[in-house]
């Protein structure tokens, strides 16, 4: 079943490469008390999440930060040290983004936002979509249609649904 507004994100856990080499970052401590913009691509360096997504929240993160938003997370299914190279290639990691793996994917099936596109190579993986997280429960959620689009869940019309 795919999470709704209101509803609290699941126990999980993400990885994080950091100087210390992979760490493990659970949800509860990711929100609790605070509001942090998270959002969800299926899969580093592809072309939509690369050129659009990604740009789209690296573009809005001054605007988020002034509407109160703690952190800004980005989440995709790959592992933690793609996950830093693409944060430093797109420009997320200077504008502050935080670049979370999902590795297995306990997370996204979790919330119940995976998918499968065997043509395109990717198994398991994260549907497109960005949500406002306050405290642990979701209070805006955009998913989009299809792999493919970027629209609805884009940093600039989180910015204007806060």
């Amino acid at each position: 079943m795919t999470i709704a507004v209101g509803e609290t994100l699941p126990a999980a856990s993400f990885v994080e490469l950091g100087a210390e080499g992979p760490a493990a970052v659970t949800v509860e401590a990711l929100t609790k008390g605070r509001r942090v913009a998270l959002f969800a691509v299926p899969g580093a360096f592809t072309p939509t999440c690369h050129n659009k997504h990604v740009p789209s929240f690296v573009n809005a993160a001054k605007a988020l930060s002034e509407k109160g938003v703690d952190e800004i997370v980005c989440v995709s299914v790959n592992d933690p040290f793609v996950m830093k190279a693409w944060g430093e290639a797109t420009g997320a990691k200077a504008a502050g983004i935080r670049m979370l793996a999902d590795p297995d994917s306990s997370f996204t099936k979790a919330v119940g936002l995976d998918f499968s596109a065997p043509p395109a190579g990717l198994h398991a993986r994260s549907r497109r979509y960005s949500m406002l997280v306050e405290d642990g429960k979701v209070k805006v959620l955009n998913i989009e249609d299809g792999p493919g689009q970027a629209t609805c869940s884009l940093g600039e019309v989180l910015v204007d649904q806060i």
